[in-house]
C-alpha cells in the first residue's frame, strides 16, 4: 500500500446504501469511583475516518470503550443507529461494529488463521455455517495486513508487531461498516505504521467504512483523518477537519506543547513541528511570570 490519502473528506465508494450512526449523548464515564469524563457528547460523522487525539489519561480509550459497548456509561447513553447500544443484542452489534482494543490476549495454542477466522463469528448461525466466502474473506484479511505467511504459526510465538497485525486482520474479517481501533499502530515500526494507516484510509475511501481510531501521533492523525476530535481532561476541546482545527494554539492548549504548524509537503495536511528544546523552557518561564 502506498500513496497519500485523500484530504477532502470524500470517498470514492458510491455503492453504500446504509447509514450507521454512532454517538454519545451527555455520557459520564467512570471506572468504579474514578470519573474520567462527565456530560461528554460526540457524534461520529457517517462514512468518516475519525481520529481521537489528546494527552495521556484524557479519556480517549475510555470514550472508545463506551462507543463499542465495552463500558456502560454511568449517566447518558451511547446510540447506534438511533438505538441505545446497551439494549441491542450482542450479535447484532458485532455485525455492525468491530473493535480492535488496545490490549488483546489470544487463547493459548491458537494459530493465526484460526484467530483471524474468529472475526467471522458474528456472521454464523444455525442456518449459516462456515462457507467458501468466509474462507475467502479470512484469506483476504490476512493478505491485506501482511500476515498470510504466518497463517500456521501460533499467535503466542509472534513478535508484538506481528500480533498487532493479526488482530487487525481479525477485525477486518468481521467486515463491519463501523470499525473502532484503539492505538492500532502500537508495537509497529514506522513502515508498518504507515501500512496500517494506508489500509485504514483504503477501507474508508473504497469500501465506505466508518472508522474511529485513537492515535498518539498527532501528525499521523492530521494526515489521515477526515474528522478529528481533540480531548483534554475528558472534554472535547475542538473537532472538525484537521485543516480547520489544527493550529499551534490548539496544540499548546491540548498538549501543552509550543510548536509551529506548517503544511505537510507530501499531503498539504497540518504538520506539527515542536519548538526547539532551548526555546521551550524559556517559553514556560515567560508564561509563569
Amino acid at each position: 500500500m502506498s500513496g497519500a490519502p485523500r484530504t477532502d473528506g470524500t470517498t470514492t465508494n458510491t455503492s453504500r446504501s446504509t447509514v450507521n450512526r454512532l454517538s454519545a449523548e451527555n455520557v459520564t464515564l467512570a471506572y468504579e469511583q474514578r470519573v474520567i469524563a462527565e456530560k461528554l457528547s460526540v457524534e461520529i460523522p457517517d462514512n468518516s475516518f475519525t481520529v481521537i487525539v489528546g494527552p495521556n489519561a484524557c479519556g480517549k480509550s475510555t470514550l472508545l470503550r463506551a462507543l463499542s459497548r465495552m463500558l456502560k456509561p454511568s449517566e447518558g447513553r451511547v446510540l447506534l443507529d438511533g438505538q441505545v447500544i446497551q439494549s441491542m443484542p450482542a450479535k447484532k452489534v458485532a455485525r455492525t461494529l468491530g473493535l480492535l482494543p488496545q490490549s488483546s490476549i489470544a487463547p493459548d495454542g491458537i494459530t493465526v488463521a484460526d484467530l483471524v477466522a474468529r472475526g467471522r463469528y458474528p456472521h454464523q448461525g444455525i442456518l449459516r455455517q462456515w462457507s467458501a466466502e468466509d474462507e475467502r474473506i479470512v484469506a483476504d484479511s490476512m493478505a491485506r495486513t501482511g500476515v498470510a505467511e504466518l497463517a500456521d504459526r501460533y499467535v503466542d510465538e509472534l513478535s508484538g508487531g506481528q500480533r498487532q497485525r493479526v488482530w487487525i486482520a481479525m477485525a477486518l474479517a468481521q467486515q463491519t461498516p463501523l470499525l473502532l481501533l484503539d492505538e492500532p499502530t502500537t508495537y509497529l515500526d514506522i513502515q508498518h505504521q504507515i501500512d496500517v494507516l494506508d489500509l485504514c484510509a483504503e477501507l474508508h475511501e473504497t469500501q465506505g467504512r466508518t472508522l474511529v481510531a485513537v492515535l498518539h501521533d498527532l501528525n499521523h492523525a492530521a494526515r489521515y483523518a477526515t474528522h478529528l476530535i481533540a480531548l483534554r481532561g475528558g472534554e472535547v476541546i475542538a473537532e472538525g477537519a484537521p485543516g480547520d482545527i489544527v493550529t499551534a494554539e490548539l496544540v499548546e492548549k491540548v498538549f501543552g506543547l509550543r510548536c509551529q504548524v506548517i503544511d505537510d509537503p507530501e499531503t498539504g495536511t497540518p504538520l506539527v513541528v515542536p519548538a526547539a528544546r532551548k526555546a521551550r523552557p524559556a517559553a514556560k518561564a515567560a508564561t509563569a511570570s
